[in-house]
Order: C-alpha cells, then structure tokens, then sequence
C-alpha cells in the first residue's frame, strides 16, 4: 500500500513539474488573460505539490507503522469518544480504586490534584476525605523547620518513589512512567492501554525473555518489566451489579486514565454544542438582516430611456442651469 502512494506521489510531482513548465500557445490576448492564466499554472502547480506532500506523508506513516515491531491493538468501542457523549464517572471512581489499590504503588499521577476528583467521581467530603489519608512533608513553619500534615484538596497525588534512581532499583532498571497523560501520550490512546493491559500471554516458540521480564505483544519489543497486575477479582467494587473481571477492571482504569489525560474534556464538549448553537443563531440573523436591508438594492432595475430624458430637458429649458 505504501508503495502505490509513493508511486502516485511521483506521478504527481511529474505532472506539476510539466504544469511549471507549460506555456499557453495562444499567444495573443490581453494582459488580464495571460496573468490570469500564469496565476492558473501557479495554483495548479500548488495543489499538485501540496496533495503529493500530504501522500507521501501518509505513506511514510503507513510504512513506519507496518514496520513497527509490536501488536497493532483492536479498535474498541469506547462510549465517551463521541462528540456528545460524556464520560462515565461511575467508570471514573471505579477506576481511580483500581489505580489507588493497584497501580499507584509502582505510577504516579504527578499532575492531578485531589480537588480535580471533586464533582467527578467523588463528592467534596470524600475528596477531603481522600486527601488526608496522606502526609504531606510541608514547610518551613516560622521557625524554619519542616513537618509532616495530613494532606488536602490542593495537594497532588504522592509520588511511589522519592526520585528516579529509587524507582529503577525497585523496578530491576525500569522506570514507571507517570500516568497523568498516558492515554494522550501513547498512539493508540485507551485502545492501546486496555490491550496492554489484557494481552499478557506466554512467549512463542524461540522468544527469550531475560528475567524479571513479561511478555506482551502489544509492548514494543514484545518484553515488558510490569506483570500482569490486572485479573478477575483483583480489586472488589462497592457495586454488587459490577462483576470485577479482568476486562472491567482494564476498562475502568483506563476510562480513569483518559479523564486524567482531559480532567475538562466535558467542558470543552459543552462549549463545543454553545458555540455552535450560538453561531447558528447568530448566522440566521445575519442572514435576514443582510436580505432585508439589501432587498431594495439587489431588486432595483436602471434602464436608460432617451425619450423621457428629452422631456425632462425640454421642459427644464435644455441643458440651461437654473439661476
């Protein structure tokens, strides 16, 4: 596939080469015609170069991701990608005690604050709540000195780790990325995280894996540090109609993950659906307005009647001004 669009993109740039070099032969006419038909050769010529840059561009992209040496994940059907669609909170707070009981010990989430779960997945008690389950080393007092206080709304999620050489030692080499915007940071997005996170399987025939290394498919390179940490049963839901299976767990941390990658993305989808109803309205209005103060003009007909301009002058005196 990738070959015919890099042949189509050199027929393409064949053809604007011989649209620079053309040259009309018809050499009379005006002036207007000739720089209209130069200005002609010019978008042309523009086009051509334009459209075979953005074909060779998808190829290059077509066949870098062919060559890529890892599991392409399946598309999954995911409810809050549509334009009107909202994200499902109770997918959110279920996913936030899979990353608090699971995935927080080795991940940060550096960037989220705990008033960014109030009105979310958590009501602003229970945020509160939440936050004071940590200790904040806070500081300096008036004194200069340093202490320790239960945390608050303002806080940021704890780092597992003091710094990166700690995580590498306690990981064998391998450091946990930070999942504030993973979903935005990996191509692929929420289908890449949840088959990342399901595909875990025994290695093929002939495929070493080093110790202390998993293998997954979908991983580049087919060798991943982290083991499969989600399976059935692995966290327990507050909901009795939720049934905790490996591919709900998946799905929830990841619809928490995609809300931390956007905490405002309903906003913005709500803004979206304001500024076009908005401009919808506004662009009816604009319309009639312009049809009715422009209906007289647009309607108005001039015709050039020589009989009635000789009795207008002949009843003025001819072309004698008046004094």
């Amino acid at each position: 596939m990738a070959s015919k669009f890099l042949n189509l993109g050199t027929k393409l740039l064949n053809s604007t080469k011989s649209l620079v070099n053309w040259t009309p032969i018809r050499r009379s006419g005006t002036a207007n015609g000739r720089n209209w038909i130069g200005t002609r050769q010019k978008l042309l010529a523009f086009g051509a170069l334009t459209g075979t840059a953005g074909l060779l561009l998808y190829a290059l992209d077509a066949s870098v991701e062919a060559s890529s040496d890892c599991v392409h994940p399946p598309k999954q059907n995911w409810d809050h990608n549509g334009v009107l669609s909202a994200i499902d909170k109770e997918g959110v707070r279920r996913g936030y005690k899979v990353y608090k009981e699971v995935c927080a010990s080795c991940h940060s989430l550096q960037y989220i604050a705990y008033r960014n779960l109030v009105g979310v997945c958590m009501t602003e008690a229970e945020a509160k709540a939440e936050a004071e389950g940590i200790t904040v080393h806070d500081g300096p007092d008036d004194n200069g000195n340093y202490y320790d206080r239960p945390g608050k709304l303002a806080d940021h999620f704890p780092l597992p780790y003091p710094n990166e050489e700690a995580a590498r030692a306690a990981n064998n080499g391998a450091y946990p990325p930070d999942l504030s915007y993973i979903v935005a940071a990996r191509k692929g997005g929420e289908d890449y995280i949840f088959s990342l996170l399901t595909g875990y399987c025994e290695p093929p025939a002939g495929f070493s894996l080093r110790e202390g290394l998993y293998y997954n498919p979908y991983f580049s390179g087919g060798a991943i540090a982290m083991g499969q940490l989600i399976d059935s049963e692995v966290v327990s839901y507050d909901d009795p109609d939720v049934a905790p299976s490996a591919s709900q767990i998946a799905k929830d941390v990841v619809t928490f993950l995609k809300w931390t990658s956007e905490p405002e993305g309903d906003d913005r989808k709500i803004l979206l659906i304001k500024v076009i109803f908005i401009l919808t309205f506004l662009t009816g209005i604009s319309y009639y307005i312009k049809r009715f103060k422009w209906s007289s003009l647009k309607s108005r007909k001039i015709f050039f009647m020589p009989e009635i301009e000789a009795k207008s002058k002949s009843k003025n005196g001819g072309d004698k001004c008046p004094k």
